[in-house]
Protein backbone atom coordinates (compact mmCIF):
# COMPACT_ATOMS: atom_id res chain seq x y z
CA UNK A 1 0.00 0.00 0.00
CA UNK A 2 2.45 2.49 0.64
CA UNK A 3 4.49 1.92 -1.96
CA UNK A 4 1.40 2.08 -4.28
CA UNK A 5 1.09 5.59 -2.28
CA UNK A 6 4.79 6.77 -3.28
CA UNK A 7 4.28 5.65 -6.94
CA UNK A 8 0.79 7.95 -6.77
CA UNK A 9 2.37 10.70 -5.75
CA UNK A 10 6.00 10.28 -8.04
CA UNK A 11 3.39 10.65 -10.71
CA UNK A 12 1.74 13.25 -9.69
CA UNK A 13 4.59 15.07 -9.65
CA UNK A 14 5.85 13.92 -12.90
CA UNK A 15 2.74 14.25 -14.91
CA UNK A 16 1.88 17.64 -13.87
CA UNK A 17 5.28 18.93 -14.05
CA UNK A 18 5.66 17.11 -17.49
CA UNK A 19 2.26 18.70 -18.92
CA UNK A 20 3.20 22.33 -18.52
CA UNK A 21 6.40 22.14 -20.58
CA UNK A 22 4.54 22.23 -23.28
CA UNK A 23 3.12 25.73 -22.57
CA UNK A 24 6.18 26.90 -21.44
CA UNK A 25 8.43 25.57 -24.04
CA UNK A 26 6.02 26.68 -26.62
CA UNK A 27 5.57 30.21 -25.55
CA UNK A 28 2.11 30.04 -25.03
CA UNK A 29 0.23 33.19 -24.27
CA UNK A 30 -0.86 31.92 -20.70
CA UNK A 31 2.75 31.41 -19.79
CA UNK A 32 4.43 34.50 -21.39
CA UNK A 33 1.67 36.51 -19.57
CA UNK A 34 2.92 35.08 -16.26
CA UNK A 35 6.21 35.03 -16.68
CA UNK A 36 5.62 39.21 -18.54
CA UNK A 37 3.95 39.56 -15.13
CA UNK A 38 6.31 38.74 -12.90
CA UNK A 39 9.36 40.24 -15.12
CA UNK A 40 11.13 37.32 -15.96
CA UNK A 41 9.80 36.96 -19.59
CA UNK A 42 11.11 34.76 -21.58
CA UNK A 43 14.33 33.40 -19.05
CA UNK A 44 12.16 32.90 -16.13
CA UNK A 45 9.37 30.86 -18.15
CA UNK A 46 12.55 28.28 -19.49
CA UNK A 47 14.48 28.16 -16.68
CA UNK A 48 11.64 27.14 -15.02
CA UNK A 49 10.98 24.62 -17.44
CA UNK A 50 14.43 23.36 -17.32
CA UNK A 51 13.93 22.61 -13.43
CA UNK A 52 10.70 20.96 -13.70
CA UNK A 53 11.50 18.70 -16.47
CA UNK A 54 14.80 17.93 -14.37
CA UNK A 55 12.97 17.56 -11.15
CA UNK A 56 10.20 15.24 -13.04
CA UNK A 57 12.90 13.39 -14.33
CA UNK A 58 14.31 12.90 -10.42
CA UNK A 59 11.11 12.17 -8.78
CA UNK A 60 10.61 9.00 -11.13
CA UNK A 61 13.71 7.50 -10.49
CA UNK A 62 13.64 6.15 -6.51
CA UNK A 63 17.16 6.67 -6.08
CA UNK A 64 16.91 10.35 -6.59
CA UNK A 65 12.98 10.81 -5.44
CA UNK A 66 14.39 12.82 -2.44
CA UNK A 67 16.37 15.46 -4.64
CA UNK A 68 13.69 15.77 -7.24
CA UNK A 69 10.89 16.11 -4.13
CA UNK A 70 13.30 19.17 -2.66
CA UNK A 71 13.52 20.92 -6.18
CA UNK A 72 9.97 20.46 -6.88
CA UNK A 73 8.75 21.49 -3.15
CA UNK A 74 11.06 24.55 -3.59
CA UNK A 75 9.46 25.39 -7.18
CA UNK A 76 6.47 24.87 -6.13
CA UNK A 77 6.62 26.97 -3.05
CA UNK A 78 7.87 29.74 -5.46
CA UNK A 79 4.67 29.07 -7.73
CA UNK A 80 2.33 29.31 -4.74
CA UNK A 81 3.70 32.43 -3.28
CA UNK A 82 3.89 34.24 -6.59
CA UNK A 83 -0.07 33.50 -6.91
CA UNK A 84 -0.69 34.67 -4.17
CA UNK A 85 1.75 37.91 -3.84
CA UNK A 86 1.60 38.97 -7.40
CA UNK A 87 -0.78 36.94 -10.09
CA UNK A 88 -3.49 36.36 -7.90
CA UNK A 89 -5.29 32.71 -7.76
CA UNK A 90 -6.71 33.09 -11.14
CA UNK A 91 -4.60 34.22 -13.61
CA UNK A 92 -6.13 34.73 -17.50
CA UNK A 93 -8.99 32.98 -16.57
CA UNK A 94 -8.22 29.39 -15.28
CA UNK A 95 -10.52 29.61 -12.44
CA UNK A 96 -8.00 28.84 -10.22
CA UNK A 97 -6.33 25.53 -11.93
CA UNK A 98 -2.80 25.90 -12.30
CA UNK A 99 -2.48 27.65 -8.49
CA UNK A 100 -4.21 24.59 -7.83
CA UNK A 101 -1.61 22.53 -9.47
CA UNK A 102 1.13 24.11 -7.81
CA UNK A 103 -0.80 23.62 -4.12
CA UNK A 104 -1.45 19.31 -5.23
CA UNK A 105 2.41 19.06 -6.52
CA UNK A 106 4.02 20.86 -3.81
CA UNK A 107 1.88 18.71 -1.11
CA UNK A 108 3.34 15.48 -2.86
CA UNK A 109 6.56 16.71 -2.98
CA UNK A 110 6.16 17.49 0.92
CA UNK A 111 4.86 13.43 1.20
CA UNK A 112 7.49 12.22 -0.75
CA UNK A 113 10.42 14.40 1.70
CA UNK A 114 8.28 13.02 4.43
CA UNK A 115 8.43 9.12 2.84
CA UNK A 116 12.11 9.50 2.32
CA UNK A 117 13.17 11.54 5.43
CA UNK A 118 15.60 9.31 6.43
CA UNK A 119 17.60 9.79 3.37
CA UNK A 120 18.10 13.92 4.19
CA UNK A 121 20.75 13.94 6.39
CA UNK A 122 22.95 12.05 3.49
CA UNK A 123 22.17 15.40 1.42
CA UNK A 124 23.44 17.25 3.77
CA UNK A 125 26.72 15.19 3.77
CA UNK A 126 29.31 15.79 1.11
CA UNK A 127 32.18 13.84 0.56
CA UNK A 128 35.42 15.29 -1.66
Amino acid sequence: MQNTLLWMARLAVAIILLQTLFFKFTAAPESVYIFTKMGAEPYGRIGSGVIELITAILVLIPRTTVFGALIGAGTMLGAILSHLFVLGIEVANDGGTLFVLATVTFFCCIFLLFQNRQRLPNLIKLKF
